[in-house]
């Protein structure tokens, strides 16, 4: 796949993780999407990796879907605890 391909995935993954994990995030629908972008990326690399499951080329498979809203799901929890709290409501 090519860099835009993950960077689309990513966007999607970014949604599909913040519908999965409701609630006020830090940095918006912005930075959500960004997460996603990074998560997806972060996700890909884990899977290729450390669970010896290479990452196909092909744009419609699960096992790269899984990855990348997995990688988006790790990265929003971590931005949540670590930036969850600066912000006064």
């Amino acid at each position: 796949m090519s860099i835009v391909s993950w960077i689309v995935l990513g966007l999607l993954a970014g949604v599909v993780a913040k519908v999965l994990l409701p609630g006020r995030d830090p940095g918006g629908l912005i930075g959500t999407t960004l997460i996603g972008v990074a998560g997806a990326f972060v996700g890909g690399w884990i899977s290729a990796r450390f669970l010896d499951r290479p990452i196909t080329n092909e744009f419609y498979d699960g096992a790269t879907w899984l990855a990348a809203i997995g990688g988006s799901l790790v990265l929003l929890i971590a931005y949540r605890i670590l930036f969850g709290h600066s912000r006064e409501r």
